[in-house]
């Protein structure tokens, strides 16, 4: 039987790239995407052309109990055998003190915390008939806040810690892991003297790519003995006390 991933947040950006390399190593592919279905339908229509019936698409947000079953149930319907979870969709907004209200922490929260844990848990039956895998996209900013964004580390945070603890219940027969990605792509906004500032913390003097995301992933899939762990991919920067509260 075919071998599935899931994806969630597959259509753009690192979701895509990682979703390009499980897919070249032979993973069928359910991209998940929330607002981006032309790239989502872009890139389903380039696997399936390379390889067909290989790639499907799940819409849904994340920020809600309903939408969380919903995926869940959508996967449950497909009867796939489902090998990996990669929970990479996240939210990523500024949001200083006085502008935090219980809306804003809810949302954050639910996308970034919550959703990965119940989709985690609400899979793994069908993980665990194929000793699968959990990959959660975490961040460098759950151990050093990043200045203006403080629902986004604390959400993060808890990520970091839910691995672990998603690592401790689910073995044997489940590995979790997570990936802390550091300065891969910028935000669009951002401006060039903060990404100078940000790249004179790297040791290795320069920014990450989607493509290094992946290959942390790509690595862990088939680190039959590795659980539990958080694979920090920042070209150095948080060995040298990188000024985590600079935005």
């Amino acid at each position: 039987m075919d071998k599935w991933a899931l994806i969630t947040g597959a259509a753009k950006r690192v979701g895509a790239e990682i979703a390009e390399q499980l897919h070249q190593d032979g993973f069928n592919i359910v991209i998940h995407y929330h607002h981006s279905g032309v790239e989502a339908q872009a890139l389903c229509d380039k696997f399936n052309q390379r390889r067909d019936g290989s790639a499907l698409l799940l819409q849904s947000s994340l920020d809600s109990e309903e939408d969380i079953k919903q995926i869940i149930d959508a996967i449950e319907s497909l009867a796939i055998s489902l090998h990996i979870l990669v929970n990479n969709a996240s939210s990523f907004h500024k949001t200083t003190i006085e502008h935090c209200n219980f809306r804003t922490f809810q949302q954050t929260l639910t996308t970034n915390l919550v959703a990965p844990y119940l989709l985690s848990v609400g899979l793994r039956h069908l993980l665990s008939n194929n000793q699968g895998t959990i990959i959660n996209l975490v961040d460098i900013h759950a151990k050093k806040p990043l200045q203006d964004h403080g629902l986004y580390s604390i959400s993060k945070a808890g990520l970091e810690m839910a691995t672990l603890s998603l690592a401790q219940e689910l073995a044997p027969d489940i590995r979790v892991n997570g990936v802390a990605p550091g300065a891969i792509l910028w935000p669009e906004n951002s401006s060039i003297a903060v990404q100078r500032q940000i790249q004179e913390q790297i040791p290795l003097n320069k920014l990450g790519s989607p493509n290094d995301i992946a290959n942390a992933i790509k690595f862990l899939v088939n680190a039959s003995y590795i659980t539990g762990q958080i694979i920090t991919v920042d070209g150095g920067r948080s060995i040298c006390g990188y000024q985590g509260a600079k935005s």
